[in-house]
C-alpha cells in the first residue's frame, strides 16, 4: 500500500450495518474493506507499517447545552467518515512556542468541539489482542493536545507492537469550573468535566479498540507532567475502575493535592463576576474567548493561582490521588514512575532564553520563595547541594534544588505509598541524561523524556539533539515501557535487572548512557529536601509544560 493513501479498515468477515448506516437512506451494506464502531464507520491512512486514525469523536460537542455537563457520547453518522487530520484542540490560552519546545505544541485550531482521539495500529480487525497505551497529555489542567507532532504514535506503535491513543479534553474553566454552589445539581458535573471526558475516552477504547487489533484487556493509561497528575486522579476515580490495568506517570508534581471544593466554588464565583454573569446557566452562553480572558483575568486576580483543576468533589473524585486514607482503588494497578533530574530548567531556560545568570544573593531569595523557606535555611540548603555538585552554577544549583522540592520528591512519596498498599508493585526510575542542546545548559529539563518513550527524538531534535547515543538511550526507554505495557514489569535485555520500589532498598533505575538500578540514590539531597515544606501544587507551573 502506498504510503498516505488513505485506508478504509478492512474486515474480514461481513458485519450487519448498525443503525445510521445509509445514504440518502439506503441501506448500504458491509463488505470486506470497511468496519463499524459504535457511531459508524471510519477511514484511515497507512504509512510505514502503520495505519493512523485522527480525530476519531469520542463525545459530542460541548458548546451550548454542553458546557460544563457531563460529555455525551457522540451521535451516529451515515457513511465512511475520514480520520486522516487531527480533531480540535480544547479551549487554552496561546503559549509561548520556541524551537527547543515546538514539538511539543499542537498549532491546530481549538474550539469546543474537542472531544476526539488518535490511533494509531500495525493491523486492524485480525483479532492481534495488542497492548494498548493511552496517552493523557501534559500541559497541567490548563493546556494542551493529543496532537501535537512529538506525540505522533507510529514509533511506539511500530517498534512494540501494540496499540497507541492520545486524545483531548476540556481544559481549565471550561473542564473544571466548579459551578454547584451556584448552580445547584445541573452543575454538578461542572467541577470534573475534564476528567469525565478522560473517562469516556476510556470507554471508548473499552468498547472499540477491539477494531483497531487492540485488548480491552491490557489498557495502560501514560502522561507526563500534567498528563502524569491525569493519570494519578484517573487511579482514584470509581468510575474509571476496570477501565485500566497499568498506570505509567511521568514527572508529575501535583498528584498528591487536588482543588477543595471551596477554593474551586471560590473561583467559580470570581468567574462569573468576572464575565458579568448573574448566574451560572448564563456563563454557559458566554463567547468562548471572552470565557478565555475571563478565566485568565481570575487567575491572575489570584496572584496566579488556578484553582480550575480537578476537584475532591465527594462523588467522582473522594479522595487525593494516594492519600493513605482513602480505599484502595487502584492497589491491583502496576505503577511506573519517575522524573528528570532538572525538570524546571525547562521553565527557567526554555520559556525564558533572555534569563541572566544568577548571582548567590538572587539564588538565595529564589530558593527561599519556591520552596517556601527563610533565607537562613534556604543559604544552609544551597550550601549542602552544593557541596555534592563541584563546578555547578548558581543557576544549576537552583534547578538541583527545585526539581527535587516539585518533582523528584513527590515522585519518591508516591512510590513509597504504593508499595505500601501490598498490591500490584511500584517502579521508580530517574532520568539523568542531559541534552547537548544550548550549549548543555539545560542539563535534563522537563519533557525530555517524551521524545525518547516515543521513539521520536528525530523530531524533538532542537530540543533534545542527534546522534548514536541518543538512538541508544531511545531504544532502551521505549523498550522498558514497552514492557511495563505488556507485562507489568519492566525489566527488558537492554536493562540490567530492575527491583520494585520499597522503603527498605529504595531501588530507582537511572535512565542515562549507562543505565543501572540505584539503591536510594542520592540520599543526602533526599534527606535535605524533605526537611523543607513539601510542594503540593502545580497550579503556577503546570500550563507552561
Amino acid at each position: 500500500m502506498e504510503v498516505g493513501r488513505p485506508y478504509v479498515l478492512p474486515r474480514t468477515a461481513r458485519l450487519r450495518p448498525k443503525r445510521g448506516s445509509t445514504i440518502s437512506g439506503e441501506e448500504i451494506p458491509m463488505t470486506e474493506d470497511t468496519v463499524e464502531i459504535e457511531p459508524g464507520r471510519v477511514r484511515g491512512s497507512y504509512d510505514n507499517g502503520i495505519i493512523s486514525f485522527k480525530g476519531i469523536p469520542y463525545g459530542q460537542s460541548t458548546a451550548g447545552p454542553g458546557r460544563f455537563m457531563r460529555p455525551r457520547k457522540p451521535q451516529q453518522w451515515t457513511g465512511v467518515r475520514d480520520a486522516l487530520s487531527l480533531g480540535d484542540q480544547a479551549p487554552q490560552l496561546d503559549r509561548a512556542i520556541r524551537p527547543a519546545n515546538a514539538w511539543i505544541r499542537d498549532t491546530t485550531r481549538s474550539g469546543e468541539n474537542c472531544l476526539a482521539l488518535n490511533v494509531y495500529t500495525p493491523a486492524v480487525n485480525d483479532r492481534g489482542k495488542r497492548p494498548v497505551m493511552v496517552w493523557l497529555h501534559g500541559g497541567g489542567y490548563t493546556a494542551g493536545s493529543g496532537g501535537a507532532t512529538g506525540l505522533d504514535g507510529n514509533n511506539l506503535a511500530r517498534r512494540g507492537d501494540v496499540v497507541v491513543v492520545t486524545l483531548n479534553h476540556r481544559l481549565n474553566a471550561f473542564g473544571y469550573c466548579h459551578l454547584v454552589g451556584a448552580g445547584g445539581d445541573t452543575f454538578a458535573d461542572s467541577g470534573n468535566a475534564g476528567m469525565l471526558d478522560i473517562v469516556m475516552a476510556l470507554e471508548w477504547v473499552r468498547d472499540n479498540i477491539g477494531e483497531f487489533g487492540g485488548d480491552a484487556g491490557n489498557v495502560t493509561i501514560f502522561g507526563q507532567s500534567g498528563g502524569g497528575s491525569k493519570v494519578a486522579v484517573i487511579m482514584t476515580m470509581p468510575a474509571a475502575k476496570g477501565l485500566f490495568h497499568k498506570a505509567i506517570m511521568q514527572s508529575s508534581s501535583s498528584h498528591l493535592r487536588l482543588a477543595s471544593a471551596e477554593n474551586a466554588d471560590r473561583a467559580a464565583r470570581q468567574l462569573m463576576q468576572e464575565v458579568g454573569a448573574d448566574s451560572a446557566d448564563a456563563i454557559r452562553g458566554v463567547a468562548l474567548d471572552t470565557l478565555l480572558a475571563s478565566y485568565k483575568a481570575t487567575v491572575e486576580a489570584n496572584y496566579g493561582n488556578d484553582s480550575f483543576r480537578p476537584v475532591v468533589d465527594g462523588h467522582w473524585i473522594r479522595n487525593h490521588p494516594f492519600d493513605l486514607a482513602a480505599p484502595d482503588l487502584a492497589s491491583d494497578i502496576p505503577l511506573l514512575i519517575g522524573s528528570c533530574e532538572t525538570e524546571k530548567s525547562f521553565y527557567d531556560i526554555v520559556l525564558d532564553p533572555e534569563k541572566r545568570p544568577l548571582t548567590m544573593s538572587q539564588l538565595q531569595a529564589d530558593v527561599a520563595r519556591f520552596v517556601g523557606i527563610d533565607d537562613e535555611v534556604a543559604r544552609d540548603l544551597i550550601a549542602d547541594y552544593g557541596t555534592r555538585r563541584d563546578g555547578a552554577s548558581e543557576r544549576d544549583l537552583y534547578n538541583y534544588i527545585s526539581s527535587d522540592h516539585m518533582y523528584r520528591r513527590n515522585a519518591i512519596e508516591a512510590a513509597e505509598r504504593k508499595s505500601k498498599q501490598g498490591g500490584a508493585p511500584a517502579w521508580l526510575y530517574e532520568f539523568t541524561w542531559k541534552t547537548p542542546v544550548l550549549g548543555g545548559m539545560l542539563m535534563t529539563p522537563h519533557t525530555l523524556c517524551i521524545p525518547f518513550v516515543f521513539g521520536n527524538v528525530e523530531i524533538a531534535k532542537e530540543f533534545v539533539g542527534v546522534g548514536p547515543e541518543q538512538t541508544e538511550l531511545m531504544g532502551t526507554v521505549m523498550d522498558t515501557w514497552l514492557a511495563f505495557v505488556r507485562t507489568g514489569n519492566p525489566n527488558n535485555p537492554r536493562l540490567p535487572h530492575w527491583q520494585p520500589y520499597d522503603a527498605v532498598d529504595r531501588t530507582t533505575m537511572i535512565f542515562d548512557n549507562e543505565c543501572a538500578p540505584a539503591k536510594d540514590p542520592k540520599l543526602e539531597d533526599r534527606l535535605k529536601i524533605n526537611s523543607c515544606p513539601q510542594f503540593i501544587s502545580d497550579e503556577q507551573w503546570s500550563a507552561a509544560a
